[in-house]
């Protein structure tokens, strides 16, 4: 490639921060949506702890990969659901329908987490490591609605010696300039209406303005963290006893751009699911899950790419582990919000 090349993708990297996406993309947010939102903290009777791992644009060389670990947990030893029309029997998962007749809201509390990800596309690498909180309102008998709030910090770096130039014992003045390393304060505030079968929440990252920029030449030093926002809702309704299904909708604003995902879930008694997704102008995926045990669950995606980017990616794949300790429910699936 020549010189003028490079300059480039460097022009290209450095204003990514002004014009594009800035946090990680994920196709299985909906079963892991305190991601996104920390109103979510604590909306479980147990620990809910899941590591990922999601590579985007396989075959593209410096494509985007990303890993994660997050847990979060209620506060207290008293049960959320402490009327005993709300506690399943012995053996019953607590998604059936029969037990969501009988379903009612949890009584206020208190929720907290921690979480970090860690993103790295091309010489560009982004840990982000925040602590939650939310506390969780009973609204009324069947419905509760948290509010939640993430903060921590971000270390956004740019590894310059990973660039690769024609002349080696040359370099543009532009790189000689940059700033390798940076650390920002992060800040995140979300909502989150449940009950038994819908769910609706909005969140915002990256709220805090705030100057990015890696290089002190004055012609790229621009950029700067825009905010990113998220609006989702779902409802999960029987087909019989043992298959349910669950469509929801995201919608996703970073900066001028637009973005939805529509999806949809099949679950098989909450042992095993299938599902898909469909992102406007960039993919569709194929979702499947599997409860291996009262503690276990695995997950995984693949998306096909439908933008221009197809005829030289292979797609991009995502896997998630999750771990409950402390499942009170004794079965396979203690997850109420495993939408």
């Amino acid at each position: 490639m020549r010189r003028s090349g490079y300059i480039l993708v460097i022009v290209l990297l450095l204003g990514f921060a002004a014009h594009g996406q800035q946090r990680p993309q994920y196709t299985q947010y909906i079963f892991n949506n305190y991601l996104l939102n920390p109103a979510l903290s604590g909306i479980e009777n147990y620990t809910d702890i899941k590591v990922g791992y999601r590579r985007q644009w396989a075959g593209i060389e410096n494509a985007p990969q990303t890993s994660f670990v997050a847990a979060h947990w209620k506060l207290g030893d008293d049960y959320l659901w402490n009327n005993p029309l709300s506690l399943p029997d012995k053996g019953d998962h607590p998604m059936s329908r029969n037990y969501m007749q009988n379903y009612m809201a949890s009584a206020a509390h208190h929720g907290v987490g921690v979480m970090a990800v860690y993103d790295k596309a091309a010489a560009i690498s982004r840990l982000d490591v925040n602590l939650t909180y939310a506390y969780h309102l009973q609204l009324q008998n069947a419905l509760n609605l948290s509010v939640g709030l993430a903060a921590g910090i971000s270390r956004i770096a740019f590894d310059v010696n990973s660039l690769q130039f024609e002349d080696q014992t040359r370099q543009d003045p532009a790189v000689l300039n940059t700033n390798s390393l940076q650390l920002k304060p992060d800040l995140g505030v979300g909502v989150w209406l449940y009950g038994a079968r819908f769910f609706a929440g909005a969140s915002l990252q990256s709220v805090l303005p705030q100057k990015l920029s890696f290089t002190k030449d004055r012609d790229y030093n621009s950029g700067k963290e825009v905010p990113h926002l998220f609006v989702t809702s779902g409802y999960r309704f029987f087909v019989d006893e043992d298959i349910s299904m669950t469509p929801s909708v995201m919608f996703k604003i970073v900066s001028a751009t637009f973005s939805a995902d529509l999806n949809m879930k099949m679950s098989f008694k909450d042992r095993f699911w299938l599902g898909g997704s469909y992102r406007k102008d960039d993919s569709f995926s194929a979702m499947m899950g599997l409860n291996l045990g009262k503690m276990l669950n695995l997950t995984y995606a693949y998306d096909f790419t439908t933008s221009g980017l197809n005829q030289v990616s292979n797609g991009s794949h995502e896997i998630v582990l999750g771990l409950q300790l402390n499942n009170v429910y004794q079965v396979w699936s203690g997850q109420r919000r495993m939408w």
